[in-house]
Protein backbone atom coordinates (compact mmCIF):
# COMPACT_ATOMS: atom_id res chain seq x y z
CA UNK A 1 0.00 0.00 0.00
CA UNK A 2 1.50 3.32 -1.31
CA UNK A 3 -0.75 6.00 -0.66
CA UNK A 4 0.32 8.51 1.36
CA UNK A 5 -3.01 10.07 3.67
CA UNK A 6 -2.30 9.67 7.08
CA UNK A 7 -4.66 9.96 10.19
CA UNK A 8 -5.24 13.43 12.30
CA UNK A 9 -5.31 12.79 15.88
CA UNK A 10 -5.54 16.55 16.52
CA UNK A 11 -9.46 16.53 15.55
CA UNK A 12 -12.24 16.52 18.11
CA UNK A 13 -13.67 13.19 17.12
CA UNK A 14 -13.87 9.89 18.56
CA UNK A 15 -10.93 7.83 17.26
CA UNK A 16 -13.74 5.22 14.95
CA UNK A 17 -14.88 8.60 13.79
CA UNK A 18 -11.21 10.35 12.94
CA UNK A 19 -10.42 6.46 11.55
CA UNK A 20 -13.53 6.69 9.13
CA UNK A 21 -13.32 10.19 7.99
CA UNK A 22 -9.65 9.55 6.74
CA UNK A 23 -10.27 6.63 4.78
CA UNK A 24 -13.39 7.65 3.38
CA UNK A 25 -11.68 11.15 1.71
CA UNK A 26 -8.71 8.78 1.09
CA UNK A 27 -11.15 6.75 -1.44
CA UNK A 28 -13.34 9.46 -2.60
CA UNK A 29 -9.84 11.33 -3.46
CA UNK A 30 -8.65 8.21 -5.74
CA UNK A 31 -5.33 7.65 -2.50
CA UNK A 32 -7.51 4.45 -2.36
CA UNK A 33 -8.43 3.30 -5.83
CA UNK A 34 -11.43 1.53 -6.78
CA UNK A 35 -10.67 -2.33 -6.74
CA UNK A 36 -8.21 -2.01 -4.01
CA UNK A 37 -8.09 -4.74 -1.25
CA UNK A 38 -8.31 -3.25 2.20
CA UNK A 39 -5.86 -5.09 4.95
CA UNK A 40 -7.41 -4.24 8.57
CA UNK A 41 -3.92 -5.25 9.20
CA UNK A 42 -1.95 -3.16 7.09
CA UNK A 43 -4.44 0.14 7.29
CA UNK A 44 -3.44 -0.58 11.44
CA UNK A 45 0.12 -0.28 11.00
CA UNK A 46 -0.62 2.62 8.03
CA UNK A 47 -2.65 4.68 10.39
CA UNK A 48 -1.49 3.94 13.70
CA UNK A 49 -4.16 2.31 15.55
CA UNK A 50 -5.75 -0.95 16.34
CA UNK A 51 -7.52 -3.18 14.41
CA UNK A 52 -10.82 -1.85 15.83
CA UNK A 53 -11.26 1.20 14.67
CA UNK A 54 -10.61 -0.12 11.01
CA UNK A 55 -13.23 -2.67 11.48
CA UNK A 56 -15.95 0.15 12.66
CA UNK A 57 -15.05 2.50 9.68
CA UNK A 58 -15.06 -0.36 7.19
CA UNK A 59 -18.94 -1.13 8.23
CA UNK A 60 -19.81 2.62 7.52
CA UNK A 61 -18.05 2.54 4.50
CA UNK A 62 -19.79 -0.36 3.48
CA UNK A 63 -23.04 0.91 4.76
CA UNK A 64 -22.00 3.92 2.20
CA UNK A 65 -21.77 2.13 -0.77
CA UNK A 66 -17.44 2.79 -0.70
CA UNK A 67 -16.82 -0.21 -0.30
CA UNK A 68 -18.13 -3.53 -0.67
CA UNK A 69 -17.07 -6.54 1.08
CA UNK A 70 -15.95 -9.79 -1.22
CA UNK A 71 -16.72 -13.37 0.25
CA UNK A 72 -13.15 -15.66 1.05
CA UNK A 73 -10.91 -11.89 -0.12
CA UNK A 74 -12.31 -9.57 2.48
CA UNK A 75 -13.28 -5.83 2.14
CA UNK A 76 -11.74 -3.66 -1.02
CA UNK A 77 -12.66 -0.32 -2.41
CA UNK A 78 -16.04 -0.38 -4.47
CA UNK A 79 -15.76 -0.10 -8.48
CA UNK A 80 -17.03 3.36 -10.16
CA UNK A 81 -20.41 1.99 -12.11
CA UNK A 82 -22.11 3.67 -14.23
CA UNK A 83 -25.29 2.90 -12.59
CA UNK A 84 -23.95 4.97 -9.48
CA UNK A 85 -21.81 7.82 -11.74
CA UNK A 86 -25.93 8.26 -13.72
CA UNK A 87 -27.52 8.71 -10.15
CA UNK A 88 -24.99 10.74 -8.57
CA UNK A 89 -25.30 13.38 -11.27
CA UNK A 90 -29.27 13.13 -11.74
CA UNK A 91 -29.27 14.64 -8.19
CA UNK A 92 -26.47 16.79 -8.83
CA UNK A 93 -28.38 18.76 -12.17
CA UNK A 94 -31.71 19.32 -10.12
CA UNK A 95 -29.62 20.39 -6.98
CA UNK A 96 -27.37 23.05 -9.27
CA UNK A 97 -30.55 24.01 -11.33
CA UNK A 98 -32.23 25.59 -8.36
CA UNK A 99 -29.03 27.11 -7.09
CA UNK A 100 -28.48 28.58 -10.25
CA UNK A 101 -32.40 30.02 -10.32
CA UNK A 102 -31.68 31.93 -6.92
CA UNK A 103 -28.14 32.93 -7.84
CA UNK A 104 -29.33 34.30 -10.95
CA UNK A 105 -31.80 36.24 -8.74
CA UNK A 106 -29.75 36.76 -5.78
CA UNK A 107 -25.90 37.99 -6.71
CA UNK A 108 -24.74 40.91 -6.78
CA UNK A 109 -21.89 42.98 -8.36
CA UNK A 110 -19.07 41.73 -5.88
CA UNK A 111 -20.28 38.16 -6.26
CA UNK A 112 -19.82 38.04 -10.33
CA UNK A 113 -16.49 39.77 -9.77
CA UNK A 114 -15.93 36.78 -7.63
CA UNK A 115 -16.82 34.07 -10.14
CA UNK A 116 -14.93 35.67 -13.19
CA UNK A 117 -11.95 35.46 -10.95
CA UNK A 118 -12.52 31.81 -10.15
CA UNK A 119 -12.72 31.23 -13.98
CA UNK A 120 -9.49 32.70 -14.64
CA UNK A 121 -7.93 30.97 -11.42
CA UNK A 122 -9.13 27.81 -13.13
CA UNK A 123 -7.23 28.65 -16.47
CA UNK A 124 -4.19 29.19 -14.82
CA UNK A 125 -4.20 25.96 -13.20
CA UNK A 126 -5.26 24.31 -16.02
CA UNK A 127 -1.78 25.35 -17.65
CA UNK A 128 -0.21 23.22 -14.92
CA UNK A 129 -1.54 20.18 -15.23
CA UNK A 130 -1.76 19.45 -10.59
CA UNK A 131 -5.49 17.13 -10.72
CA UNK A 132 -5.84 17.92 -6.70
CA UNK A 133 -5.51 21.42 -7.40
CA UNK A 134 -7.72 21.15 -10.60
CA UNK A 135 -10.49 19.71 -8.79
CA UNK A 136 -10.32 22.24 -5.96
CA UNK A 137 -10.48 24.94 -8.51
CA UNK A 138 -13.40 23.33 -10.21
CA UNK A 139 -15.49 23.20 -6.77
CA UNK A 140 -14.85 26.89 -5.90
CA UNK A 141 -16.59 27.97 -9.08
CA UNK A 142 -19.59 25.88 -8.53
CA UNK A 143 -19.53 26.85 -4.76
CA UNK A 144 -19.47 30.30 -5.01
CA UNK A 145 -22.78 30.06 -6.95
CA UNK A 146 -23.92 27.90 -4.43
CA UNK A 147 -23.09 30.22 -1.94
CA UNK A 148 -24.88 32.92 -3.77
CA UNK A 149 -28.30 31.19 -3.46
CA UNK A 150 -28.16 32.33 0.37
CA UNK A 151 -29.94 28.41 1.06
CA UNK A 152 -28.37 26.90 3.70
CA UNK A 153 -29.91 24.00 3.30
CA UNK A 154 -29.08 23.87 -0.07
CA UNK A 155 -25.89 24.76 0.44
CA UNK A 156 -25.36 21.49 3.07
CA UNK A 157 -26.98 19.16 0.57
CA UNK A 158 -24.56 20.37 -2.69
CA UNK A 159 -21.49 20.09 0.27
CA UNK A 160 -22.12 16.49 1.03
CA UNK A 161 -22.65 15.55 -2.31
CA UNK A 162 -19.49 17.43 -3.19
CA UNK A 163 -17.58 14.86 -1.41
CA UNK A 164 -19.49 11.60 -3.38
CA UNK A 165 -18.65 13.86 -6.47
CA UNK A 166 -14.78 14.45 -5.68
CA UNK A 167 -14.26 10.84 -6.66
CA UNK A 168 -15.86 11.31 -9.99
CA UNK A 169 -14.38 14.77 -10.73
CA UNK A 170 -10.27 13.26 -10.77
CA UNK A 171 -11.69 10.75 -12.96
CA UNK A 172 -13.22 13.50 -15.48
CA UNK A 173 -10.23 15.34 -14.91
CA UNK A 174 -8.05 12.83 -16.36
CA UNK A 175 -9.48 12.94 -19.41
CA UNK A 176 -7.73 16.34 -21.51
CA UNK A 177 -10.35 16.87 -23.90
CA UNK A 178 -12.83 17.30 -21.17
CA UNK A 179 -10.25 19.45 -19.49
CA UNK A 180 -10.29 21.42 -22.42
CA UNK A 181 -13.82 22.49 -22.64
CA UNK A 182 -14.35 23.23 -18.69
CA UNK A 183 -12.17 26.74 -18.88
CA UNK A 184 -15.05 27.68 -21.71
CA UNK A 185 -18.31 26.29 -20.22
CA UNK A 186 -17.49 28.29 -17.16
CA UNK A 187 -17.25 30.93 -18.98
CA UNK A 188 -20.50 30.72 -20.77
CA UNK A 189 -22.36 30.07 -17.23
CA UNK A 190 -20.54 33.04 -15.83
CA UNK A 191 -22.12 34.94 -18.61
CA UNK A 192 -25.49 33.84 -18.67
CA UNK A 193 -25.32 34.05 -15.11
CA UNK A 194 -24.54 37.79 -15.44
CA UNK A 195 -26.94 37.90 -17.58
CA UNK A 196 -29.38 36.52 -15.16
CA UNK A 197 -30.67 34.14 -17.52
CA UNK A 198 -31.41 31.23 -15.43
CA UNK A 199 -32.70 29.18 -18.67
CA UNK A 200 -29.24 29.49 -20.38
CA UNK A 201 -27.08 28.93 -17.40
CA UNK A 202 -29.16 25.81 -16.40
CA UNK A 203 -28.81 24.37 -20.44
CA UNK A 204 -25.01 25.10 -20.31
CA UNK A 205 -24.22 23.51 -16.65
CA UNK A 206 -26.36 20.24 -18.30
CA UNK A 207 -24.09 19.73 -21.14
CA UNK A 208 -21.49 20.65 -18.46
CA UNK A 209 -21.99 17.51 -16.56
CA UNK A 210 -22.94 15.26 -19.32
CA UNK A 211 -19.59 15.94 -20.70
CA UNK A 212 -17.99 14.82 -17.29
CA UNK A 213 -20.47 12.17 -17.63
CA UNK A 214 -19.71 10.74 -20.81
CA UNK A 215 -15.53 11.25 -20.04
CA UNK A 216 -16.04 9.22 -16.71
CA UNK A 217 -17.98 6.47 -18.66
CA UNK A 218 -14.43 6.32 -20.89
CA UNK A 219 -12.47 5.95 -17.96
CA UNK A 220 -15.04 3.47 -16.42
CA UNK A 221 -14.60 1.36 -19.62
CA UNK A 222 -10.94 1.71 -20.00
CA UNK A 223 -11.49 3.97 -23.57
CA UNK A 224 -8.98 6.60 -24.23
Amino acid sequence: MTSNFTVNMNEYLPLRDVVFKTLRQAILKGELKPGERLMEIALAEKLGVSRTPIREAMRKLELEGLVIMVPRKGAQVANITEKDLNDVLEVRIGLENMAIDKACCLMKEEDFQKLKEAVQHFARVLEEGELTELAEADVEFHEIIYRASNNQRLLQLLNNLREVIYRYRIEYLKDEPTRLLLTQEHMDIYEAICARDAQKAKAITFTHIENQRKAIIRSINGHK
